[in-house]
Order: structure tokens, then C-alpha cells, then sequence
């Protein structure tokens, strides 16, 4: 499951030619695709600006969020999936950037039939990342307000929700100079991710990998990830 992230389309992840594909995505789900990998890139509803903002409000007051959505499309598209003779349901994962990445740290979380998950250019202190005034990062000042979560910041930062992966593998990609936060941060939060792993005897199912780079995708240590993981051979040599 290859995911777009904020205002994406599908064809972003695979067709070349467009900023979005080029800039960010490096067709990343049709690179998969060449390796063997059956790939499938669902439109998630983080589309058309203030549109899918005023989704979140309507849902808010029935105790819901944007993510109960997509949650539930997971769930149908998992079904129709493993319909499919050629596809292995145990075999799975999930990788998403930008707002995609946040899909990849709460939908594998809640959703068991999705063998391991990797986020891309989201993965962060949350809390701090909403709150904070004095960094220019802050949700703060972005005009996505959809972002602010109820109750976050007393039960799910990020770490939290990549705990629930456990056992399953889980993987962060990072470029240094992905304007979303800063190095200091994201290692902070996810030594909280590897000490867990590490108590449990499973440091090896989890990983971050760092990049000389912005809010983009890398496709190198995620795609030996995705490999090891999903058992698909070796990666070919880039």
C-alpha cells in the first residue's frame, strides 16, 4: 500500500513527469512495482483544501476525526484485496509520505493485517510540533487546522502509535532537511520507538534511516525494509 500525502493523487507515486512525481515521490510505488512488488495507491480524503478541513469538523462533534474515514476505507480496500489469488495477506505493508506518512503511524497501528508500516517525512514530536510558538514549523501557523487532534497530547505522540505496531516491523525515513521539524526532535521521539523494540528482544524490526535530503521520498533503506520484511529476496543494486 503505497500513500500519497497531503492534496496528492495516486498517479503522483507512479507516473513521471509532474513536480509532485519527480520531487517528492521519485515514483516510488512504480520503482516497487519493477521490483515485483503488486502495489496499490488509494486516494485518501486529505484532498481539495478547505474542503476536506471542514470533513474534520462535521466529524468532531460526533466524536469522529478525518482518520475514522480513512480508517474504514483501509479496511474495505484490505478486504477487496486479499480477494485477489495473487496477493498474500500476510504479506502486506504500508508506506506513506508527508500526510501519508501519518497515515502510515495511526491506520497499521489499529489495522493487524498490515505486516509492517513505514512513515516518510511525518514522523516527529507531535505534541511539541502543535503546540510550540517559537519554532516556524509549528501547526501553529499552517493553515491546515484539520491537524489539531483532540486529546492527543495526553494519549498517542508518535511513538505511542508505533509501539502498537509491535511486533511488527516499523521504519522512519528522514531527510535532514525535511522543513516538517528538525533531526533533534525526530530522534528524540523515536529513541522512544527503538528502547521498545530493544526491551522486547526485536531491535532489528525497527529502523530510521537519515538522507541527505527534503520532504521526500528515498527508496534506499526502505525498500531493503520492505524486502527483508515482506521476504521478497534482495533489492537491486541502485
Amino acid at each position: 500500500m503505497c500513500q500519497h500525502g497531503s492534496e496528492g493523487r495516486p498517479h503522483d507515486l507512479i507516473q513521471p513527469g509532474s513536480v509532485s512525481a519527480e520531487g517528492y515521490y521519485h515514483r516510488f510505488a512504480a520503482h516497487l512495482a519493477d521490483q515485483g512488488f503488486i502495489v496499490y495507491c488509494p486516494q485518501n480524503p486529505y484532498i481539495g483544501g478547505e474542503h476536506f478541513q471542514q470533513l474534520q469538523r462535521l466529524a468532531n462533534p460526533l466524536k469522529l476525526s478525518l482518520f475514522s474515514f480513512i480508517l474504514s476505507q483501509h479496511e474495505r480496500a484490505l478486504d477487496w484485496l486479499t480477494t485477489h489469488p495473487n496477493v498474500d495477506a500476510s504479506r502486506i505493508g504500508f508506506y506513506g509520505l508527508s500526510y501519508g506518512g501519518k497515515a502510515a503511524c495511526r491506520v497499521p497501528a489499529l489495522l493487524a493485517r498490515y505486516a509492517l508500516s513505514i512513515c516518510s517525512a511525518d514522523f516527529n514530536e507531535g505534541v511539541w510540533k502543535i503546540c510550540r510558538d517559537d519554532v516556524p514549523f509549528s501547526f501553529l501557523f499552517d493553515e491546515e487546522y484539520s491537524i489539531l487532534t483532540f486529546n492527543l497530547g495526553n494519549t498517542f505522540n508518535y511513538s505511542e502509535m508505533a509501539k502498537l505496531m509491535t511486533p511488527r516491523p516499523f521504519m522512519v525515513e528522514r531527510g535532514h532537511d525535511d522543513g516538517v521539524g528538525v533531526d533533534s526532535w525526530v530522534a528524540y521521539e523515536y529513541a522512544k520507538v527503538q528502547r521498545h523494540y530493544d526491551k522486547l528482544g526485536l531491535p532489528e524490526r525497527t529502523r530510521i534511516e537519515y538522507f541527505n535530503g527534503g520532504h521526500t521520498i528515498h527508496g534506499v533503506g526502505t525498500f531493503e525494509f520492505l524486502h527483508r520484511f515482506l521476504n521478497w529476496g534482495e533489492p537491486p543494486l541502485r
